[in-house]
């Protein structure tokens, strides 16, 4: 397909596989879905700066095709991690969680696209002023972080679009190709997909993560930890702490140290999916097989063409 996306960043299908902390902290994700056309992700945020240095010089020899790194701009030596960034010559940054303002000036320098991720009509303004190349817009269905007004994604993009000029990727609640059809029959110029990838030979997560991911259906995440910083994750025993924690009103210093207390890296690395936090989207219910990420970019090709091709048929 060609779209503002593909075009703007030189990638054959416009799929982008969003940045998943610990499961894309690696080359091997990020590399196998660039190599299959589409637009791979190193997640930057939970990594180490000489770690991420090295990783990324082993994405370059992994791949000849665009690639992406993103990084939560709030994080601890974001400020050196932008640096190496920079030195690589890193061809796409998707940035979220800070402003992009003061990063993008030298990234022009090396004619490097930059991504801003928001999740409301809001954000997205500010970052379009900004003079960002595109947005990837997330609604509420997304694992991670989204919106905590959990208005969905259909709504969400749609409102975005209506606003602004600039390329936008969607994001949440698609896991195969004919949600990719339903947001670029929205306006989206592509799709991002997180708990898809996640459930992939390649994601470097626990098998006891993928496996909770993988017996999920549709209605078995929540948006967690609405008074601080909330993440959609499964319902398990972290989960249930805050939800009783929210009934009874705990202090506010009680809550969020009950909320820090659990980590995404507890459940990705160490295999506690019973305390950590399961980052997940609602797209878990539709997913039901652990596949390649090769076999998954096919799938999802396939899957568009069948979509849009039932379209076509419907205005003859």
């Amino acid at each position: 397909m060609n779209t503002r996306i593909t075009r703007l960043l030189g990638i054959q299908h416009p799929i982008v596989q969003a940045g998943m902390s610990w499961a894309s902290s690696s080359a091997a994700l990020p590399a196998a879905v660039s190599n299959a056309g589409g637009l791979g992700v190193l997640a930057a945020g939970p990594m180490y700066l000489e770690d991420f240095k090295t990783t990324l010089a082993a994405l370059r020899q992994a791949t000849d095709k665009p690639f992406a790194v993103n990084i939560p701009l709030y994080r601890v030596e974001a400020d050196k991690i932008l640096d190496a960034m920079f030195a690589a010559r890193v061809p796409v940054v998707i940035a979220s969680q800070g402003g992009p303002k003061a990063h993008l000036p030298r990234f022009r320098e090396i004619g490097a696209k930059w991504i801003q991720v928001v999740s409301t009509l809001e954000h997205a303004k500010k970052a379009q002023a900004a003079g960002v190349d595109a947005l990837i817009v997330v609604g509420g269905e997304a694992g991670g972080h989204p919106p905590a007004n959990e208005v969905s994604t259909l709504v969400t993009v749609r409102r975005v679009l209506q606003e602004v000029s600039i390329p936008v990727i969607a994001g949440g609640g698609v896991a195969d190709g004919w949600g990719i059809a339903a947001l670029l029959a929205l306006g989206a110029d592509a799709v991002q997909l997180g708990t898809r990838f996640l459930l992939t030979t390649e994601a470097t997560v626990h098998a006891n993560y993928k496996d909770a991911v993988l017996r999920a259906d549709v209605a078995d995440t929540a948006l967690v930890g609405r008074r601080s910083l909330p993440v959609r994750a499964l319902k398990n025993a972290f989960a249930d702490s805050i939800f009783e924690a929210e009934r009874r009103d705990a202090p506010a210093a009680e809550y969020e140290a009950l909320f820090k207390k659990s980590t995404l890296r507890q459940a990705a690395l160490d295999g506690d999916v019973a305390w950590g936090k399961v980052e997940a989207g609602q797209s878990a219910g539709l997913v039901h097989r652990i596949a390649s990420a090769a076999e998954v970019m096919q799938s999802l090709v396939d899957e568009l063409a069948q979509a849009t091709a039932r379209m076509r048929t419907m205005s003859e």
